[in-house]
């Protein structure tokens, strides 16, 4: 079987594949597997430019991260996660104290990384490798074919799967969809899946960590935001085992992220700076700042269903779009999938 993907969705799939006694091989684009469990080095420390932490409700959830990452993920506090006006003021305070934060450490993509291990061990890993094309094999080599560019831009073939899961964007599985030789009445319901676009903005205040000044602005760690530019902000240096370096991350609403996503990254930073200190009182230039823009973010019209399996076909989809955005989301979405595809 073939993974397209190696999120967090991908990777629950496709593990729950190798671990039934499957032959499995798993093609992401990206260099590194996680998707948006994503963490960016810099020379002022780490900061988690996607997912910035997780909740844990579904019990297969957490016997997994019992049994292969508890000692990779914390909980974080987040002093009690607040909902803030436009200018700062707190309107609802204790948020996060229903449930707990938790987070990957020392960076969010070690989970993936750590999920990942089995799979690249087994040589059943491919990153780098961007699918552009499937396309159903012939009498001579029955299966599922996958086009997949090198390099220098020319497409190789592997073919012989018996089974196709995509866990992309729905963006991303649609096009595919509509390229291969199989489109179905599912490339309709998949535009009907609406996923928002988000600017993150990242930044470091290394002269806060001068003698007797250990943090700068509020004295919280994350909140939510009705700002029209911010829907959250965290200190990334609160979260456990992170470097002591004052560093923000900021994301950005989708309404707003959306009516900006052509913007220039210089023009992003520049407002989104603005926001911060609107917000946090923090007016001190960072001595870094960087906009990265995410096209696909955070699901605002899911597609209504854990997964999707073509059994006819041999294709599936899943990931976090088809009922949330939740990493949770992903993880049952891949596994669901998997145990659909194995009792075929």
């Amino acid at each position: 079987m073939a993974v397209v993907g190696a999120g967090i969705a991908g990777l629950a799939c496709a593990r729950t594949l190798q671990r039934a006694g499957c032959d499995v091989q798993v093609f992401d684009a990206a260099p590194t597997p996680g998707g948006r469990l994503a963490t960016q080095d810099t020379p002022f420390g780490t900061f988690d430019t996607g997912a910035q932490y997780f909740t844990v409700r579904d019990a297969r959830f957490t016997q997994v991260l019992q049994a292969t990452a508890v000692d990779v993920v914390r909980p974080w506090s987040a002093n009690a996660v607040r909902v803030l006006d436009e200018h700062g003021r707190v309107v609802e305070a204790a948020l996060a104290a229903r449930e707990a934060h938790w987070v990957a450490v020392p960076s969010m993509n070690r989970l993936p990384l750590r999920w990942a291990e089995p799979l690249q061990a087994a040589g059943a890993l491919h990153l780098g490798a961007p699918v552009d094309r499937i396309a159903p094999g012939t009498a001579d080599t029955p299966g599922w074919r996958l086009y997949v560019a090198d390099a220098s831009g020319q497409h190789r073939a592997h073919a012989g799967f018996d089974a196709v899961m995509l866990a992309l964007p729905s963006f991303q599985a649609r096009q595919l969809l509509l390229k291969s030789e199989h489109s179905t009445p599912l490339t309709d319901r998949l535009a009907a899946v609406d996923v928002a676009p988000c600017w993150t903005l990242i930044m470091a205040f290394p002269h806060a960590a001068q003698p007797g000044l250990h943090t700068l602005g509020p004295q919280w760690n994350a909140a939510r935001s009705t700002h029209h530019r911010v829907a959250w902000l965290a200190r990334e240096s609160s979260k456990p085992a992170r470097a002591l370096i004052e560093r923000w991350t900021v994301q950005a609403s989708a309404a707003w992220s959306r009516e900006h996503q052509g913007d220039d990254p210089a023009r992003v930073t520049a407002k989104l700076l603005k926001a911060f200190g609107e917000i946090t009182g923090i007016r001190a230039a960072p001595a870094f700042a960087e906009a990265h823009l995410w096209r696909q973010a955070q699901t605002l019209a899911p597609l209504g269903q854990p997964f999707v399996w073509d059994a006819a076909a041999g294709i599936g989809l899943c990931g976090d779009w088809c009922t949330g955005h939740r990493v949770e989301d992903a993880f049952v979405s891949g596994l669901e999938l998997a145990l659909r595809a194995l009792d075929r």
